[in-house]
């Protein structure tokens, strides 16, 4: 398992928060779309979330929509 820290800013607030994955890399859309799932995954309200079939832009495009910015990742099992 690899350990990933996402640092990101949270409309305006900054957060981090850990994930453990079997991928040996961690991009930056993926984060995206795993913080969005914390943040939004359980809500109501569909819109929150990127189509399936969006582009990596369009998830990062969201994402930012949203109030999750200056997404970074931090790969710690090396």
């Amino acid at each position: 398992m690899c350990k990933f820290v996402l640092q990101y800013l949270f409309n305006g607030e900054p957060r981090t928060h850990v994930l453990e994955l079997k991928q040996t890399r961690l991009p930056l859309h993926e984060a995206a779309m795993h913080l969005l799932e914390l943040h939004f995954g359980d809500g109501e309200n569909s819109l929150m979330m990127p189509n399936a079939d969006a582009t990596p832009r369009e998830v990062l495009e969201q994402a930012e929509r949203v109030g999750v910015t200056q997404i970074k990742v931090v790969d710690q099992s090396r």
